[in-house]
């Protein structure tokens, strides 16, 4: 169905802008706000050299996100070719803003070409004569972001050059730049990075620790990670970037200018190598080649060298912003600049350099990489220079190429919608009554925060002979962002073909995972369906769906929490919290009303909880279950380490605070001390390497497997970041779970307890060939013991996401089988869901999660990441479980 189409004359734009309309209905407007600072044209805007006291990209010397932010205030207040805006603030609470960069003429009608520009993105339901007129007068829209990995320190020093070239040249090209397009920059994805790495880096340059790696994650969850983030939208830089790029402007085209390793091409550019990731429509690939050629013919002009495309990065990567963009109709590109030390220079002599994955097998010159870098000094000016060419490039052909890009964005929308329209499924369907009602509703208004349209279905429906009741969502693929759709809710396959493996048959690994099909991560059932759902009997969710939230009246017996759902562990963390009492079933009632593994709350006041939650309080039958345990607010500690931090430890802590679970961060030194049984109940180690863990020095290369410096050896660090709990840990780790403390592992951390405790275990994967076993994340077919207190809310039969550095268990000893709880166990055959899965058999029927009984306490293994990057919502409920279930 077309979306509601909205025309604000300039008069009406002026009274939007006076009176700061926001909330339903009425999208906040930030480029028109009366907060937006009023631009002079007189005044003179200081360079960025004048500005900071040294040229950018110059030896030793980074810019951090404090002064930067006073610089484009100080270029805003002084320039009427720009908008500084104010999009919310960084996870740690810095300003993050974007620049609009055009004409005065197009800032001051900048809501009509947006909304123009919004007709281009979602044609349906345009005038006929519509679309000729906005290609005739509309504007390009570019949207360029820069610094999203802090420690790639070049792009936050390039985007202050490029905008004040933006806003000060007056060359034709920077004229026609700036009538023709709406340059869009968001100078920092991170400015908490862009802070921390600048204050660290130069609190050291000088000293034998210049350039040391930041011990700590440099976003305050993800870390890196931070660009795997471009649907679930859990951190808030996400939410601001998601709100410009996916809803409120939709670019013809995207560049988020990155970093890579220092030992091959200086710089990678568009196109991505083999394999894409299908779906998209093809006028978007193209695109991508075009702009790529363009900025490649501008950097061979200014006699950079080097510069590889169509090589390094494949087309079917992870989901963030670059890569989840073409399945918005946007040509989502990437530039990976060779990196330096941090902002010390590098040498770097001709046989040091090499070729990379995909399509360059050797430093030479060939098509895609015709004149070749010999050596030499590699500077973070360097990496200015070419970023901004590239940058430059950019918006440069979407000035030359106006209405061709225009009339492209045109044609992309139409035709995904018809391929929607016509393609053998016209729908998904979010069935009504699932195993975990809040979650189906978070997943739509992920969906709905990715500008895609989702429908509820009123009364019963029957859709492809199947019943449909009231409350279930429809997804149509006939709307400009199905192939979105398709790759979130849709079974998926990497592609397993010459482009996937060595000439010897060896896997390549792909770009981060082989799979993003978010219903499975977060086990919601999404129905493909071969007919079109009538529009009468569907209507529009048009804003963010909030939970019901329902209290019963009356409950003399207190109330029932629905142990199915994860919000309703939320709702427990909470209640514990403030003394109340909650007891938990182990044995439902034979009527099927109270379940095992709900929860029971006492009568009382639980209005605030239940808001705060987002559950419903149903009022308890009676007579309540008999068998039931009470339970106390659990005592939680979670391992956090320098060594570049662990990202799948951020993650972790984001999720306890998602969802108010109660912990401490555990360093080493609290470790080491002893005594952990005092203080704690649970001590949780997300996925990490061993050698990460207690500090020792793996064989070169060997990387954590939670993400971070991980593995590296710690020589440059200065000593009080030094990581690694040593032998004294892993001791008072065995101590405290025999005097009975609960150890949970994810992942690849369970190395630890099998290789130090001697637990009646093995992990069937280890050093197997990836010829014979493989699965590069992967959702995989398991079976819960749902009857286990450890498995409680699970359905009986369910997903997995399995990663690199995920375990498999078999028990190893007889004598000691009776110790081992299995929790979930992979299906006996077809075990693939989505993504890429060679030799099954060496799998089937082992165990995903055991819980092994060591003196008084357990050590709970979670073979793969049940929380990983906070958007596997299906196994949540395996972590809840063993934060509250005592040996």
């Amino acid at each position: 169905m077309p979306r509601p189409r909205v025309r604000a004359s300039g008069a009406l734009s002026v009274v939007l802008a006076s009176l700061a309309i926001a909330g339903p209905g009425h999208p906040t407007l930030p480029w028109i706000s009366p907060v937006t600072v009023r631009a002079q044209a007189s005044a003179a805007l200081p360079t960025p050299e004048q500005f900071f006291g040294f040229r950018m990209g110059a030896d030793r010397k980074l810019a951090n996100w404090d002064r930067l932010l006073e610089y484009y205030r100080t270029l805003a207040k002084a320039s009427d070719r720009v908008r500084l805006v104010e999009l919310g603030h960084s996870s740690e609470g810095r300003p993050y803003i974007a620049l609009f960069i055009s004409s005065p003429a197009n800032l001051a009608r900048l809501e009509t070409l947006r909304q123009m520009n919004a007709t281009l993105a979602d044609p349906r339901g345009a005038a006929p004569g519509e679309i000729d007129r906005i290609v005739k007068d509309g504007r390009a829209v570019v949207i360029q972001t820069f610094a999203l990995h802090s420690n790639e320190v070049a792009a936050a020093q390039t985007a202050a050059e490029f905008v004040h070239d933006s806003l000060t040249r007056t060359d034709e090209e920077a004229t026609r730049i700036r009538d023709q397009v709406i340059s869009i920059v968001v100078p920092s994805i991170n400015p908490d990075g862009t802070q921390m790495i600048a204050d660290w880096y130069m609190k050291y340059v000088g000293t034998e620790f210049e350039a040391a790696a930041l011990p700590w994650l440099y976003q305050k969850y993800a870390g890196h990670d931070n660009n795997r983030d471009g649907f679930a939208l859990n951190l808030p830089e996400s939410r601001h970037l998601a709100k410009i790029l996916y809803r409120e402007w939709v670019p013809q085209a995207y560049v988020d200018h990155h970093q890579m390793g220092a030992t091959n091409a200086r710089l990678y550019i568009p196109p991505y190598a083999e394999p894409i990731r299908p779906d998209g429509d093809p006028i978007v690939w193209r695109e991508m080649a075009w702009w790529g050629a363009h900025m490649g013919t501008h950097l061979e002009a200014a006699g950079k060298t080097g510069v590889v495309g169509a090589a390094i990065y494949s087309g079917w990567g992870h989901m963030g912003f670059h890569w989840i963009t073409p399945f918005h109709n946007i040509a989502g590109m990437l530039t990976e600049s060779a990196s330096a030390r941090l902002a010390t220079p590098m040498f770097l002599h001709p046989d040091q350099l090499r070729g990379g994955p995909r399509n360059l097998p050797e430093y030479g010159p060939q098509t895609n990489m015709p004149s070749v870098w010999p050596g030499g000094w590699w500077r973070v000016r360097d990496i200015v220079e070419q970023q901004k060419i590239a940058a430059w490039a950019t918006v440069d052909l979407a000035a030359r190429n106006r209405e061709t890009v225009l009339r492209n964005m045109y044609l992309k929308a139409s035709r995904q919608v018809e391929r929607g329209t016509t393609g053998p499924v016209k729908a998904y369907v979010l069935p009504a009554g699932q195993h975990d009602a809040p979650t189906v509703r978070k997943l739509v208004n992920m969906l709905l925060a990715s500008g895609v349209e989702v429908h509820e279905a009123r009364a019963q429906m029957v859709v492809d002979g199947r019943v449909y009741g009231p409350g279930s969502f429809v997804v149509p693929m006939a709307q400009p962002k199905q192939a979105l759709v398709r790759w979130m809710l849709g079974r998926t396959f990497y592609p397993d073909n010459t482009y996937t493996r060595e000439r010897d048959g060896t896997p390549i690994r792909p770009y981060d995972m082989a799979t993003d099909t978010f219903g499975e991560f977060m086990g919601v059932r999404s129905d493909p369906v071969a007919e079109a759902v009538p529009a009468t009997a569907l209507t529009r969710v048009a804003s963010p769906l909030v939970p019901s939230a329902v209290v019963a009246a009356a409950a003399p017996h207190g109330y029932v929490l629905d142990g199915r759902q994860n919000d309703s562990y939320r709702a427990v963390f909470l209640l514990l919290g403030k003394g109340i009492g909650v007891r938990r079933v182990n044995v439902g009632t034979a009527d099927g009303r109270i379940r095992a593994g709900d929860f029971l709350v006492p009568p009382g006041d639980v209005q605030a909880i239940a808001r705060q939650a987002g559950v419903d309080f149903v009022a308890a039958t009676n007579p309540v279950p008999a068998n039931m345990t009470a339970l106390a607010a659990p005592r939680i500690g979670l391992f956090q380490r320098y060594r570049g931090g662990n990202m799948d430890e951020g993650w972790t802590r984001l999720l306890f605070e998602q969802f108010d679970v109660p912990f401490t961060s555990v360093r080493d030194a609290d470790v080491k001390a002893g005594g952990l049984d005092t203080k704690f109940d649970v001590i949780v180690l997300p996925a990490d390497s061993l050698a990460a863990m207690t500090g020792e020095d793996p064989p070169a290369g060997a990387r954590g497997g939670g993400g971070g410096e991980g593995g590296s050896a710690q020589s440059t660090t200065p000593p009080e970041f030094r990581s690694g709990f040593g032998a004294d840990g892993v001791k008072a780790l065995q101590a405290f779970v025999d005097a009975g403390g609960t150890l949970l592992t994810f992942g690849q951390a369970g190395d630890l307890p099998l290789q130090r405790f001697s637990l009646p275990l093995r992990n069937v994967v280890a050093n197997v060939p990836s010829r014979e076993f493989w699965s590069p994340g992967s959702t995989l077919r398991v079976r819960y013991a749902n009857d286990h207190a450890l498995a409680f809310g699970m359905p009986k039969e369910g997903l997995a996401l399995f990663m690199s550095g995920s375990q498999v268990y078999e028990v190893t000893s007889t004598d000691r089988s009776q110790d081992v709880s299995i929790l979930a166990t992979y299906a006996d055959r077809d075990l693939l869901q989505s993504g890429w899965l060679l030799g099954e058999q060496v799998i089937a029927r082992k165990a995903a999660a055991v819980a092994v009984r060591r003196g008084k306490g357990q050590v709970v293994l979670i073979g793969f990441r049940p929380q990983n990057r906070a958007q596997t919502h299906g196994t949540f409920k395996l972590v809840f479980n063993a934060l509250m279930t005592r040996p």
